[in-house]
């Protein structure tokens, strides 16, 4: 079973944030970290039953709340059976609290190529979208994410042009 869980409080209303989350997988998406991962490409404006992903991990909004909320299911395809969800919470102070949750079960060859290459990339463009968030709503990012030697290491093996030995082209990421 999978559960993984990212949180991160951020000095910036909801409103803010949630203009970020309404505008995912959409041209000039300012939260999805695309410089550095594989764009995330939805078919349609963020809303129940579009479908995208990024890279090879492919997915469908299952529920959506404008500025708020918005659960993804995962295809069968990508090897994983359950969901991933970015929620935001307002708090005091004009503070809201992001968070990311992923849920499931890996069947097939995702049972040992998520904990060994595919969790620590999870985390790691995880990371990388709530340091977009922080620096679009506030101008300012207090601690950025560093990716550890383990994922520099993946993404050198998954660069362009490059496969590594045993994993399937559909899993390699692509810039």
């Amino acid at each position: 079973m999978i559960r993984n869980v990212h949180e991160r409080v951020v000095d910036a209303p909801i409103e803010r944030l949630g203009a970020l989350l309404d505008g995912l997988g959409r041209k000039g998406d300012r939260l999805w970290p695309s410089r550095n991962w594989p764009p995330m490409v939805l078919d349609r404006p963020v809303s129940a039953g579009g479908e995208g992903g990024h890279g090879a991990i492919r997915y469908h909004v299952t529920e959506y709340e404008p500025g708020a909320r918005v659960r993804f299911a995962f295809d069968p395809a990508t090897g994983i059976e359950g969901a991933h969800e970015l929620s935001l919470d307002a708090l005091s102070n004009g503070r809201c609290r992001m968070r990311h949750v992923l849920v499931g079960r890996a069947r097939g060859r995702m049972r040992l190529l998520f904990p060994l290459a595919i969790e620590p990339l999870h985390d790691a463009v995880v990371e990388d979208m709530f340091d977009n968030a922080e620096r679009e709503t506030t101008g300012t990012l207090a601690h950025p994410a560093q990716w550890t030697l383990r994922v520099r290491l993946l993404r050198w093996l998954f660069r362009e042009g490059k496969t590594a030995r045993g994993i399937p082209p559909r899993l390699v990421m692509r810039r």
